[in-house]
């Protein structure tokens, strides 16, 4: 997988980090979420145990191509 670094809303060069692949989707760094009533509703709405999700600000989102990848 070929990544693009598309932007980051740090100011210290860590996370979020926005990333463009080449297989037409996006990869996340941020931080993962371990709150377990959050976990909990997730699991709920069908989340696998394989799986995990992280949180990013809104603005890490402002990287994002028009219309999407």
């Amino acid at each position: 997988m070929k990544l693009t670094h598309l932007g980051s809303t740090s100011k210290n060069g860590s996370c979020p980090e926005l990333y463009q692949t080449d297989r037409g989707t996006y990869v996340i760094q941020g931080t993962r979420v371990t709150d377990p009533e959050a976990l909990s509703a997730l699991r709920a709405r069908g989340l696998p145990d394989h799986e995990t999700v992280v949180e990013v600000p809104v603005a890490l989102l402002g990287f994002a191509t028009e219309g999407g990848v």
